[in-house]
């Protein structure tokens, strides 16, 4: 058994623990008020870009009257021979079971499309190595087309700057499974701008014809309470609001009470926001019996607007993606300070039980060595 002061060292080092763990949990709850603030207002942009897009589809002529195909490739589903599956994960660990249950989906949904290949754009370093580690890495070279392109002009791209996606294409495939991309740091601070790069390289390659379809697995967050891990298809656009969901796995009941006690120990609300008027109002928008006059020729706008509304879908899985990776983290850092203070009072019992014995050996010896002497 330890003497008492390896059980006083030990109980300091548990404490010291303690004090990180808490400090984590708060940095959690801090970190997930913003996110959700964000994930919250990013809301009624998508409901209204839906709507918007939804009505101009209702005054173009989206079918090929000869052929009877739709006109926007976006909108054009094909056999699928090829997907790529954009997997949200995140960037650190001590996220509980987050980023498990991330790669979980992503194995599943792998599983099940059996020989098809499949591309993989990692968001996160979590995701980026586990792939990595198990699969390949796809290559992309510059297009080149001998004679018929011209010479690029010196300066026009510094050599360190990466070719836009139209200058690349996909290189020979050697695995069935490569890994196509990565982007990492994307969820410590969710960025339009940086999943706009994503998202013109993944349209580009559908419109190509390099891909068939795009998938989406993320943590879908609506409130403390209310998450699950899901697969959506996000490629072809079959109807702009509505989500085409493939996979969906909720939370356990244990795991939603463990959140729900972390929660109200950091004053996080639990409730989902209400988001209802905002949705209405696109709602209104979108099925109004108005005939809108646009600037810019419809057709063009519908262009512009199907991939804003690639880019708004990949954005809405990031940023629910961090509120939900913070609400994990939140609850494992509870967890672990809980068990850290359950610690501290069973060492702290223990230390008293080895004080109280060793003075009580010292009181026997003392008596026996006095009755000795008389």
């Amino acid at each position: 058994m330890a003497n008492v002061l390896d059980l006083r060292r030990r109980i300091r080092s548990v404490k010291s623990t303690r004090q990180i763990t808490k400090a984590m949990k708060m940095i959690a709850a801090a970190k997930l008020r913003r996110a959700q603030e964000r994930a919250i207002s990013a809301r009624p942009y998508a409901n209204m870009l839906a709507s918007v897009i939804g009505s101009l589809m209702r005054h173009i002529d989206l079918y090929d009257p000869v052929t009877g195909d739709v006109r926007h490739p976006l909108l054009l589903g094909r056999e699928e021979k090829q997907a790529m599956l954009i997997v949200v994960s995140g960037d650190k660990g001590f996220a509980g079971g987050f980023n498990a249950n991330i790669a979980k989906a992503a194995f599943r949904f792998i599983s099940d499309k059996g020989d098809e290949p499949i591309d993989i754009a990692a968001i996160g370093r979590k995701g980026r190595d586990l792939f990595r580690r198990r699969y390949g890495i796809a290559e992309f070279v510059d297009k080149k087309d001998g004679a018929n392109q011209e010479a690029e002009e010196p300066g026009e791209r510094d050599p360190g700057e990466a070719p836009a996606p139209e200058e690349k294409r996909r290189g020979e495939r050697k695995e069935r499974i490569e890994v196509a991309g990565d982007y990492p740091g994307m969820l410590d601070k969710p960025s339009f701008d940086q999943v706009a790069i994503l998202a013109r390289e993944v349209v580009h390659r559908y419109m190509e014809e390099e891909l068939d379809a795009v998938y989406l697995v993320y943590n879908e967050f609506k409130s403390v309470m209310a998450q699950r891990v899901v697969v959506e298809r996000i490629l072809p656009v079959i109807e702009p609001g509505e989500r085409d969901i493939k996979q969906a796995e909720s939370m356990s009941p244990e795991e939603r009470e463990e959140m729900a006690r972390a929660a109200a120990s950091a004053g996080i609300s639990v409730r989902e926001a209400d988001s209802s008027e905002a949705e209405q109002e696109a709602k209104h928008f979108g099925t109004a019996e108005v005939d809108y006059i646009y600037d810019q020729p419809p057709r063009e706008l519908l262009d512009g607007l199907l991939r804003q509304y690639v880019t708004s879908q990949i954005y809405h899985a990031v940023v629910e993606s961090t509120a939900a990776e913070q609400a994990a983290r939140m609850t494992a850092m509870d967890a672990a300070t809980n068990n850290a203070s359950e610690m501290i009072d069973s060492l702290t019992l223990t230390m008293n039980r080895v004080r109280q014995a060793a003075i009580t050996k010292e009181i026997i010896e003392i008596v026996s060595g006095a009755a000795a002497l008389n």
